[in-house]
């Protein structure tokens, strides 16, 4: 098994996008044949009533996470919830799955899109360097998220 600082994680739901800021988190893989993975995230229990109902419901979900540096691009999986525990003012949520195959690209796509925007030069290349480390959502991905 091997380990790796979880940095951020999203979760696809009923077509919208859902991101809980991590307080921490951790990842691992488990080196198997399911290509299984662990995540476990810390974050604010405000966030406990949602994933109490993913627990309760068995729930398998599309998710994206930013594994060890920011710049990074974001891991598909698809997850389920095994465990949500109370510490103080936050929880623990375990959550377990498999790496989907797909990479999205997320570097070319950023490009097609600032491309589109009409940026260029020193003002596409700022542009560029900041959503690389920041990972917002791209447009093509909330596009497919968006109810038809």
């Amino acid at each position: 098994m091997k380990s790796f600082k979880l940095l951020s994680v999203g979760f696809e739901k009923d077509g919208e996008f859902i991101s809980c800021p991590l307080v921490d988190g951790i990842i691992i893989n488990e080196e198997n044949s399911r290509r299984s993975w662990i995540l476990e995230m810390f974050i604010d229990k405000a966030h406990k009533p949602l994933f109490d109902e993913w627990l309760e419901s068995g729930e398998v979900m599309n998710a994206k996470a930013v594994i060890s540096y920011p710049e990074n691009e974001p891991a598909g999986f698809r997850l389920a919830v095994y465990a949500v525990k109370e510490i103080g003012d936050h929880i623990s949520v375990l959550l377990k799955g498999p790496l989907k195959r797909v990479r999205s690209q997320y570097a070319e796509h950023l490009l097609e899109e600032l491309i589109a925007e009409g940026l260029q030069g020193d003002d596409m290349l700022d542009r560029f360097r900041d959503d690389m480390k920041n990972r917002p959502q791209l447009k093509r991905d909330r596009n497919k998220l968006s109810p038809s």
